[in-house]
């Protein structure tokens, strides 16, 4: 089976855990990291530092489509360049998590990234965590998972991640955030989330970390 897999993917909302797992799978299986939404991020930074009206989807277009992307393998992670800078701590950035659902929900966004997800293929055997991984982007992969877990407790996740990096959020507003993507994610008229029709649902609501890698191993190998 193991030879068969050359992408697993692992797609879920927000605050689902799905890039600590898929970090902890990719490790535990040698298979390479990819962070789908750091491209989406990518592009949201590269259209805010050029001052691109983020509403105008023609113009974001325009300055994604104009910059010089590179992809590589670093630390066993996929990551990108734009125009010859390693954007990192600049995607988590409050503006551009804010912003990314927006962008992301743009057609030709999504074009160019399905296309530059897809082409990643060639580095190896991919671990890849998304919102449309199993559904759009490696549709025949034979490894589909799809974690979640309560709001409450996908918000919490996240207020918690925020504080220990340093930031000034409320738990309410991380709650609105949280309920503002999930609507944008799940009614977008281009690559919806949705759950795959092959694959695994994990609710780690009430799972450890170290439960949810093992399921995801296990199912993988065997």
């Amino acid at each position: 089976m193991m030879e068969k897999v050359k992408t697993i993917a692992v797609d879920g909302p927000s605050a689902s855990g799905k890039s600590t797992v898929s970090k902890g799978v990719a490790k535990a299986l040698g298979f390479i990291y990819v962070d789908s939404g750091a491209l989406y991020r990518g592009v949201t930074w590269n259209a805010i530092r050029k001052g691109v009206d983020l509403r105008d989807d023609a113009a974001v277009a325009a300055s994604m489509h104009g910059a010089a992307w590179d992809f590589f393998v670093q630390d066993g992670a996929a990551a990108f360049s734009v125009d010859g800078a390693v954007p990192v701590q600049e995607l988590r950035e409050k503006e551009v998590r804010e912003a990314v659902a927006g962008v992301a929900a743009m057609p030709e966004v999504r074009r160019f990234v399905v296309e530059n997800l897809q082409a990643l293929a060639h580095f190896g055997s991919l671990v890849m965590e998304g919102r449309d991984i199993g559904t759009v982007v490696f549709p025949d992969s034979p490894c589909k998972f799809y974690l979640d877990a309560d709001p409450e407790e996908r918000a919490m996740r996240r207020y918690r991640e925020l504080v220990a990096a340093g930031e000034d959020e409320k738990a309410h507003e991380v709650m609105d955030s949280l309920k503002r993507r999930d609507t944008i994610d799940t009614t977008r008229k281009t690559d919806p989330l949705k759950v795959a029709d092959d694959a695994q649902v994990i609710d780690s609501t009430s799972m450890t970390l170290e439960e949810v890698i093992k399921k995801i191993v296990d199912a993988v190998t065997e």
